[in-house]
């Protein structure tokens, strides 16, 4: 079994943030919030039932972890954490009802994409990811996997390059949708490459991978839920993980990195908490702080291990500067692919 409890404790933080991102910045704001907590009483909070807006249907991945916070978050603020889902425009919808929100009791839970490359893909988006939010902590993150159809005459990363420089565009790849991670990260991926299999959107990863199986999808990046078990089951093949060091979901498998000499290539998918910027920043740490131990408890890190990902429950410094390097990151794959969602 691939996942095994015992690699638990070997998550890398590695693949949290770039390593080139400095960390001045969190070290001055952590400074600031000291000096103003010095000075400010921290505020009665909460005083109601708060809800979580989710941007995604009920069994979505932010779903599921906003799931895991609720009863363990009740219980150290004394209040009732109520989920509220909202889909839809890729997650769009429930940020933007999160950044209007005005009573202090609500928050939003979702995937990168709202928060980082949204602003890039939506001329009209009706929210500003910096100026409109509050970020409070990047809960959990998973590589994407590098995957392949079965019928591929390759069985490495780098047999894999050969072959599909030598096809060019014969080769494709599917993806859940443009402008999503998948899309975003082939893309990075061809930029840096030099392969160029042609791109062809699906509603999801679960009809990206019957295609696969089918012979109509020769590659994609997915979420490992989506393909560890057609792997094993030897309908597909796994070739890298996306970001700069290894997972220990699937240790055996390199990065993109070494496997393909492009020691710049990283991405990642991730969920992150946050709420309206009006909210204080002390009952942000708050929030913080809570959920800092909650992900960190074994039961609770063994369940998002089981489901791929990567428990982190950073400072909201952490979120910030994830934000501010993935749509550094995002923007200039957008810009050079010149996608656009409206």
């Amino acid at each position: 079994m691939l996942l095994r409890r015992q690699l638990l404790a070997g998550f890398a933080a590695s693949t949290l943030l770039p390593a080139s991102l400095s960390t001045s910045f969190a070290q001055s704001k952590k400074a600031s919030a000291a000096a103003a907590l010095a000075v400010s009483p921290v505020p009665a909070w909460p005083t109601k039932p708060v809800r979580i807006i989710v941007g995604f249907p009920a069994g979505s991945s932010p779903d599921m972890l906003a799931r895991l916070l609720t009863e363990p978050l009740a219980k150290a603020f004394g209040q009732p954490f109520v989920i509220e889902n909202k889909p839809g425009a890729g997650g769009n919808i429930g940020v933007d009802l999160v950044a209007k929100a005005t009573d202090e009791h609500t928050l939003g839970v979702n995937i990168n994409g709202p928060l980082t490359s949204a602003k890039q893909l939506y001329s009209k988006l009706p929210f500003d990811p910096v100026r409109d939010l509050r970020p409070i902590s990047l809960i959990a993150s998973s590589p994407l996997l590098l995957v392949g159809a079965a019928s591929l005459p390759a069985n490495n990363l780098q047999e894999l390059m050969v072959y599909a420089i030598a096809q060019g565009d014969k080769l494709n790849y599917g993806s859940v949708g443009a402008g999503s991670g998948a899309h975003l990260a082939m893309e990075l991926f061809k930029s840096q490459s030099g392969i160029t299999p042609v791109h062809i959107p699906y509603p999801g990863y679960a009809q990206v991978i019957t295609a696969m199986i089918g012979k109509q999808v020769d590659l994609g990046f997915m979420v490992p839920s989506a393909a560890v078990a057609q792997a094993k089951a030897g309908r597909v093949k796994l070739f890298a993980v996306s970001t700069s060091s290894r997972s220990t979901l699937l240790p055996e498998l390199p990065t993109v990195a070494e496997g393909a000499n492009l020691p710049k290539f990283d991405a990642a998918v991730w969920n992150g908490i946050f709420a309206p910027a009006s909210m204080p920043e002390a009952t942000a740490r708050r929030i913080a702080d809570e959920i800092a131990k909650i992900v960190r408890t074994p039961d609770i890190r063994q369940r998002l291990f089981d489901q791929g990902w990567q428990a982190l429950g950073t400072a909201p410094e952490g979120l910030a500067l994830r934000m501010e390097a993935d749509t550094k990151l995002w923007g200039g794959v957008i810009a050079k692919t010149g996608t656009k969602l409206d």
